[in-house]
């Protein structure tokens, strides 16, 4: 991978490609196929209707052997750490 696939904006539709390149994978069809997700997920993460969240992020690392560290680097993802959306931050904070 090189320098030009990593970006400080944060960009899903480059993951994808760069998942679709990298598994040799021509359209979203197949790549749903792949990573075990319905086609209209990945069409709406790509119109930005849904968030690519971290459970995704997994799967990808696991279909593609890439570390999810790289994976982020490629989305443009700039947190220091990476938060499940199923995590509470602070008990209480959602009574």
């Amino acid at each position: 991978m090189n320098s030009n696939t990593f970006s400080r904006i944060y960009d899903p539709n480059r993951l994808l490609d760069t998942v679709k390149e990298r598994l040799g994978i021509d359209n979203d069809k197949a790549l749903s196929r792949k990573l075990l997700i319905a086609k209209p997920v990945i069409s709406n993460i790509r119109a930005g209707h849904v968030p690519l969240g971290a459970s995704m992020l997994l799967g990808i690392s696991e279909s593609t052997g890439t570390s999810v560290d790289e994976l982020r680097r490629i989305l443009g993802d700039r947190r220091a750490t990476l938060r499940l959306s199923f995590v509470r931050a602070t008990p209480g904070a959602y009574r």
